[in-house]
């Protein structure tokens, strides 16, 4: 299998907007635009394709010295459990060796970051309405 990753190209978003609805993230595929202007504001977006297409991404934001927050890490169904999301996190960290990588983790991912070596942190959430 010949895979690449490569940067976010705006053509993407639509096989992005499929593999969020696939993956039941009903907030991103629900508010399309903001979305979009997430991944044009992003400076950690890159896709991991093979012959067929997109098959996963990462989306995220870094500051490039201190920390490396990563919002979203998608893998197709068809293509878990062979590493490709290892491969896209070990990419973008590669690019900012220097920095500390912290993941937003759902009550179903934080199995996969820990048995990838990730040590769980303490955090607070809120948005602008509550």
């Amino acid at each position: 299998m010949n895979l690449e990753i490569r940067k976010y190209e705006e053509n993407d978003l639509e096989r992005i907007h499929e593999l969020n609805k696939e993956e039941g993230w009903t907030n991103l595929v629900e508010k399309m635009g903001d979305t979009r202007e997430a991944w044009k504001h992003s400076n950690i977006a890159y896709v991991i394709e093979d012959e067929d297409g997109v098959i996963g991404y990462i989306r995220g934001m870094t500051d490039t010295r201190v920390s490396l927050y990563i919002c979203e890490l998608l893998i197709d169904k068809k293509y878990r459990g062979q590493g490709f999301g290892k491969r896209l996190l070990q990419y973008v960290h590669d690019l900012y060796p220097r920095t500390r990588m912290e993941l937003l983790a759902s009550s179903s991912s934080h199995t996969y970051y820990e048995g990838n070596g990730h040590r769980p942190f303490y955090g607070f959430r809120k948005t602008y309405e509550e």
